[in-house]
């Protein structure tokens, strides 16, 4: 399945990247590094990147969210994931991504977290 990446807003300043599909190697993950680059270049500081509708997540997928990880943290940002779930989640945690970017069940509750 093709990877989709939708961006979204969140009131009243942050950026979601809603996800679709398999996150692997090929040019379909290069659409999650090129949206928040895009987000970067507007100065967005508050990522979520939702999950939800992912059913596959391999090695290179993971090196995708970590290095946008560390751009957005350069540039003064902070990205949440939200909506991971069964062998996406499992690999989040097995690999220890969990330990470095904060996982939330949803994106409201990770838009919530932004709040606080």
């Amino acid at each position: 399945m093709i990877l989709n990446v939708e961006r979204k807003t969140i009131e009243p300043d942050i950026s979601v990247i809603e996800m679709t599909g398999r996150i692997t190697m090929g040019s379909d993950s290069q659409k999650i590094e090129w949206g928040l680059a895009e987000l970067v270049r507007e100065n967005h500081k508050k990522v979520i990147f939702d999950l939800t509708k992912v059913d596959y997540l391999d090695s290179s997928g993971i090196g995708i969210l970590m290095m946008c990880h560390a751009k957005l943290k350069r540039a003064g940002g902070t990205l949440r994931v939200a909506g991971a779930r069964g062998m996406v989640a499992e690999t989040l945690e097995l690999t220890s991504v969990n330990k470095i970017v904060r996982l939330y069940p949803t994106p409201a509750d990770a838009a919530q977290d932004f709040q606080l």
